[in-house]
């Protein structure tokens, strides 16, 4: 285990006793430094039924791309194996892995009988000669095979890391298309990779600001279509969608979930004053949590659903605070140099994302609760609207490029700062929100 995670801790910081691993998973927190990729090697998955040899081989490469689109690991070809996997049961050939500097190695089989397919697979140390933990197997149907391999890959990326994956999850986002003076958009969704591209809503109206619920089931976003910004509320499954907050004489915009999906946090502007607001899912009245002359929105709340991290141009221009979740005065965090917005908790409760404007550049950023240790992850004409990966390792945003011919895109950086790039999906793309894993 330890050789096996040699690589890996090449400038990283690790959490817990190394001493202690075989008592429990081993964790370590990749913060920043560089990392050389661990070498790994995953071979196609042993057919064990007929008419699953494509299924086999489809299903390893779904594991290598998630594994390999980390940064932290690196595949070793194909074509440089020595051995071959042809029984799932036979001993694994050590040497002929070492040979070639594999220090990770995945088999696994796949049998399918009927519309039903079964996925087995186990992770070795190759130079401790052993397996890491045990082997596992999950049972699906053969259209939902590409799931399959990204359970596959988050338990992987789980045994060697020690971190929670991201890879069985999706992306509910603001699909684009048509020139920058007359965008046409509508909500859809998509496999965190941009695989399985499915649409929410036509684009007969300007739609914003997509958020899953805490179940992934249910989706916040703010849409135009009566001509004033509405929240509604949408069913991933049915399609169904409702408006959940339609005071006369009122906007309201920029919504979120609360950690326990009961209520929605979202900004309220009534007679020329924007305020942060809850209000129960399944309810019509609404409670004001901020009360002053300012724009205040973009509201977040931690994972304990203890405080609200939210923006505001109280002081003169944008900055970030903090308030109890129950409303009460608020407290600054943000003292850099510059504008801030779109701050978003991180599910581990340990950091907060965010977007900063400062001398014509735009940044991703994060820093701690309190505000401190702050560090931009990015820079460009226009990187804006931070998503956690449910696993509070990878951030998702919009990038946009400059001139009349602009587009938006979305895309992923590490929390280190490393590992930067665009996310595969058809069209525009921007608004993105990670949902939890499925």
């Amino acid at each position: 285990m330890m050789r096996l995670l040699a690589t890996l801790l090449i400038g990283l910081m690790v959490l817990g006793q190394m001493a202690q691993a075989q008592n429990g998973p081993l964790r370590i927190e990749i913060t920043d430094g560089v990392i050389e990729p661990l070498p790994y090697a995953v071979p196609d998955f042993v057919a064990e039924t007929s008419g699953a040899a494509e299924l086999a081989s489809n299903l390893a490469r779904v594991v290598a791309e998630d594994l390999n689109g980390t940064g932290l690991f690196r595949e070793i070809p194909a074509k440089a194996h020595i051995s071959q996997i042809t029984n799932f049961a036979s001993p694994v050939q050590f040497a002929d892995w070492k040979a070639i500097n594999a220090q990770a190695l995945v088999s696994g089989a796949v049998s399918v009988s009927g519309n039903d397919l079964e996925v087995k697979f186990r992770v070795y140390d190759v130079f401790a000669g052993q397996e890491l933990g045990n082997g596992l197997r999950f049972k699906g149907t053969t259209e939902g095979w590409r799931r399959m391999g990204h359970k596959v890959a988050d338990a992987v990326y789980s045994r060697i890391t020690g971190e929670g994956g991201y890879f069985d999850s999706r992306v509910v986002f603001v699909s684009e298309s048509g020139p920058k003076n007359d965008r046409r958009k509508r909500l859809a969704i998509m496999d965190y990779d941009g695989a399985n591209l499915q649409y929410l809503t036509d684009s007969s109206a300007i739609v914003l600001a997509p958020r899953f619920s805490p179940t992934g089931d249910k989706v916040l976003y703010t849409s135009y279509e009566t001509g004033f910004p509405r929240v509604f509320v949408l069913d991933v499954g049915s399609v169904e969608r409702r408006v959940l907050q339609d005071q006369a004489g009122t906007m309201s915009f920029a919504p979120r979930f609360s950690p326990d999906g009961k209520s929605v946090l979202m900004s309220i502007t009534q007679n020329g004053n924007t305020d942060i607001h809850t209000m129960p899912v399944n309810g019509r009245q609404t409670k004001r949590l901020t009360s002053s002359p300012s724009i205040d929105t973009a509201p977040s709340i931690s994972p304990d659903g203890q405080q609200i991290v939210f923006e505001s141009d109280r002081s003169g221009n944008q900055q970030l605070y903090v308030m109890p979740a129950g409303g009460g005065e608020p407290k600054r965090i943000s003292f850099g140099q510059g504008r801030y917005g779109t701050p978003v908790w991180s599910p581990r409760g340990d950091l907060i994302a965010f977007t900063k404007q400062n001398k014509g550049r735009f940044h991703i950023g994060v820093m701690r609760t309190d505000g401190s240790e702050e560090r931009l992850l990015t820079a460009s004409f226009l990187d804006e609207g931070p998503s956690w990966a449910p696993n509070g390792r990878v951030i998702m945003f919009t990038r946009e490029t400059q001139g009349s011919d602009g587009t938006a895109a979305l895309y992923s950086v590490d929390v280190s700062g490393r590992n930067l790039k665009k996310v595969k999906v058809q069209g525009g793309a921007s608004d993105p929100a990670w949902s939890p894993l499925q």
